[in-house]
C-alpha cells in the first residue's frame, strides 16, 4: 500500500496565509473526496481554501501558475487520470507532473501534488478520501504544500 510510511500532516503556523486549491472536473465522486480532504486540513489550520476548478487534469499546471503568480503562499493541484487503451494517460500525466513540477520551481511556491494516477477507478476511489477510502491523497497534497510553504519560509528568513 503506497500510503505506508507516510508522514503525519499536522499543520502549524499558518496564520494569514493564501493556500489555492487547482482541482480538475473530471470523476465528479473522486474529485469531490480529494477537494474534501484537501480543505479540512486547510480549515484545521485555521484557514479558507480557495477553489478554482479547470476542466481537467492537462490543465492543472496553467492554473497552478496564476495561483502561484497572483499572491499564493502555497498551491494545491487536485486531479484524476485512469488509465485507458491509448496513449493519452501517459501524455497527461507526464505533462501535468511536469508542469507542476516548473511552477513549483519556477516560481518558489509549493505545488502540493494531488494528482492520482491510476489503473482504474477503484484505485481512484480508494485513495479519494472517501469514508470508504484507505487513503487521503488531498489530505496529503494540503498537508505537504502548507508544510513545504512554512519550511521555505524558514530557509528565506534565516
Amino acid at each position: 500500500m503506497s500510503g505506508v510510511g507516510s508522514p503525519e500532516s499536522v499543520v502549524k503556523g499558518f496564520a494569514g496565509t493564501r493556500v489555492v486549491i487547482v482541482a480538475s472536473s473530471w470523476h465528479t465522486e473522486v474529485m469531490d473526496g480529494l477537494i474534501a480532504g484537501a480543505t479540512r486540513v486547510i480549515a484545521e489550520a485555521g484557514l479558507t481554501a480557495e477553489l478554482h476548478r479547470v476542466p481537467g487534469t492537462f490543465e492543472l499546471p496553467i492554473a497552478a501558475l496564476a495561483a502561484a503568480t497572483s499572491g499564493a503562499d502555497a498551491v494545491v493541484a487536485l486531479g484524476v487520470v485512469i488509465r485507458g487503451g491509448t496513449p493519452h494517460f501517459d501524455f497527461v500525466c507526464n505533462a501535468a507532473t511536469d508542469g507542476l513540477t516548473r511552477v513549483a520551481l519556477d516560481t518558489g511556491i509549493p505545488i502540493g501534488f494531488g494528482v492520482l494516477t491510476c489503473d482504474n477507478e477503484d484505485q481512484a476511489l480508494d485513495r479519494a478520501g472517501l469514508p470508504q477510502s484507505s487513503e487521503d491523497k488531498g489530505a496529503e497534497a494540503a498537508a505537504a504544500a502548507m508544510n513545504t510553504a512554512t519550511v521555505l519560509q524558514q530557509i528565506r528568513n534565516a
